[in-house]
């Protein structure tokens, strides 16, 4: 009888120790987990904190401002590498400086708004030539590298979680990084003191991406993933053009062209999801007091100019910054 019991003693063990180490591992997991998001709470608060609306891209290229431009380009990446500031004077039979380029790497109206209010004297005598990607408005991007860091800001710290975790977490530690970056610049006084780019803030990109990389349709860019313009991204960046255009002598919000080989006619779900960020900034652009002007394609710019799907290469930049100017004139 002692040996039956033993052995019962022994199976019961056996089987009820191995569901202990699960209901202990599990509970240690949730345990991680839960001190995992709670210090990202923490990093996010802080992060929330010390934001400043004007990032670091933004900021070194601030000084250019002291040239007094009447022409100021900014925006996103596609006025960045594909607008010559230099050849934009030229062009004018103005001096060198009578333009300058401030657009950088999934820039938004939100921080050219910022930096409208950091340095009024300077938008207020200029014409603002802004450029906006389709990510700006559509609320279904929620990818790291090209989330607005300002839309970021503005969301909170409980709704910057519920709107990221768990599968964007990288967006949130971007976030993070660029918050005190930026912060970082103000204090250093970057905006000021930054050496000014001989090319006036133009930047180039001399490599074409491989033939196997280029997207068969755009209506399949992530640009136009999840699409959605009711969320906060439409609302913030739009409320800043509207607040852009009482600062800057002049505000021109443009829509660049994608890259020659896609045809609007074929695409058409491409065409309508461009349809309506046209409409939606044609839109605010009557109520608030500013144009758009939406180049869907420019003349003699072809495949062999186009970088990728949305940026100019080194060949592309003068026929862009021509047409551009040309159309501005109007």
């Amino acid at each position: 009888m002692t040996g039956l019991s033993l052995n019962f003693t022994n199976m019961f063990l056996r089987r009820s120790l191995p569901a202990a180490s699960a209901r202990w591992l599990a509970a240690t997991l949730l345990l991680v987990v839960a001190a995992w998001v709670a210090g990202l709470a923490l990093l996010l608060g802080i992060a929330n904190r010390v934001h400043v609306d004007v990032p670091y891209l933004l900021a070194i290229k601030l000084p250019l401002l002291k040239n007094n431009p009447q022409l100021i380009f900014a925006g996103d990446s596609r006025t960045a590498y594909g607008v010559d500031p230099l050849l934009v004077a030229q062009l004018l039979g103005k001096q060198p400086g009578y333009a300058v380029n401030l657009a950088y790497d999934a820039g938004e109206p939100l921080a050219v708004l910022a930096a409208a209010r950091a340095k009024p004297a300077a938008f207020a005598k200029a014409h603002v030539v802004l450029s906006v990607p389709p990510f700006v408005f559509n609320d279904g991007v929620r990818s790291a590298g090209v989330f607005p860091q300002d839309v970021a800001a503005r969301l909170g710290v409980a709704e910057q979680l519920w709107t990221y975790l768990p599968l964007r977490v990288g967006t949130l530690i971007r976030y993070i990084r660029e918050a005190f970056k930026a912060r970082l610049a103000e204090q250093q006084d970057v905006a000021d003191t930054a050496p000014q780019s001989a090319n006036l803030g133009l930047s180039v990109i001399r490599d074409t991406q491989r033939e196997s990389n280029w997207i068969a349709q755009l209506a399949g860019h992530p640009h136009f993933a999840n699409w959605n313009l009711n969320g906060p991204k439409a609302r913030y960046e739009v409320a800043a053009l509207c607040d852009l255009a009482k600062i800057a002598g002049k505000l021109t919000v443009v829509l660049p062209p994608w890259a020659a080989r896609y045809d609007r006619a074929k695409d058409t779900a491409w065409r309508e999801k461009e349809d309506q960020v046209a409409a939606l900034i044609a839109s605010a652009g009557s109520r608030c007091g500013f144009q758009l002007l939406n180049i869907p394609s420019v003349p003699n710019l072809g495949q062999t100019n186009f970088a990728d799907e949305m940026h100019v290469n080194a060949s592309g930049i003068p026929i862009y910054t021509r047409y551009l100017v040309e159309q501005l004139k109007r």
